[in-house]
């Protein structure tokens, strides 16, 4: 009868202790909601990442169209100020151009494709995560054809550059602001036979390479020869870091 009673006190106790601590978190929300919804559409993850998506691609034909019009301001001062001749852009260097996204490229190279498994394929050994592309298999792709001598690369329609992260959310990548959902193509510019080899070398691409033949995932190796066979565009985004701070 004692143990039973000292139960019931510890019981009183412990509800009395819930109601103080609800009481506590209904305070903090109310302050920090301030008449607010914090149950707001922005909970949704892919709608908040499709939003993002869609305002940075307007921002970046924004930042494209200012920088077109730069180019064209400074040709035209330029050719005022120079003698006749083959204009040279003094602000770009062709090689430091080409490293650093500055520059559109052209060249021989490779394009490899990655592909989620068909939809009429599900084996029964296999859960959805074995039928996706993931973020570590663009990487594995990337390092690789680093690795290769690739002397530029994109992933889709975009530069890759020393700040490129590619996340994933979801079934779908994300890189520099914009979404992508499968194929997934990556471009690098290099000599096609070493990028190839590097390809077939690491062990990352063979990880994948294992799920591609027991479930189907989507992969090819497109070789392109000759000066012009691939072309990849310039990088449009922004370049600087975002630093923490310590709040005051």
């Amino acid at each position: 009868m004692r143990v039973r009673t000292l139960r019931r006190a510890g019981a009183r106790t412990a509800v009395a202790g819930v109601f103080a601590l609800a009481g506590l978190l209904f305070t903090t929300s109310a302050l920090t909601s301030r008449g607010t919804d914090l149950r707001s559409d922005t909970a949704d993850l892919g709608a908040l990442v499709a939003e993002r998506s869609r305002l940075n691609e307007q921002r970046a034909a924004r930042v494209g169209d200012l920088r077109a019009e730069v180019e064209a301001l400074s040709t035209g001062s330029d050719a005022a100020a120079a003698p006749a001749g083959p204009l040279v852009d003094p602000l770009v260097d062709p090689a430091l151009g080409t490293a650093s996204g500055a520059l559109a490229v052209t060249g021989p190279g490779v394009t490899v494709t990655l592909d989620d498994a068909p939809d009429h394929v599900r084996p029964a050994s296999a859960s959805p995560d074995d039928l996706v592309v993931h973020q570590q298999d663009v990487e594995a792709v990337v390092n690789a054809l680093w690795a290769g001598g690739a002397e530029a690369m994109s992933i889709m329609d975009q530069r890759v550059v020393s700040t490129s992260a590619v996340r994933c959310v979801g079934n779908v990548l994300v890189l520099q602001g914009r979404t992508y959902s499968p194929p997934y193509a990556i471009s690098a510019i290099g000599d096609p036979a070493a990028l190839t080899a590097a390809l077939a070398a690491s062990p990352q691409v063979a990880v994948y390479r294992q799920y591609v033949d027991a479930y189907g995932l989507g992969w090819s190796v497109d070789a392109r020869e000759g000066a012009g066979a691939l072309v990849l565009p310039a990088f449009d985004g922004p370049t600087g870091f975002d630093t923490a701070r310590v709040a005051a």
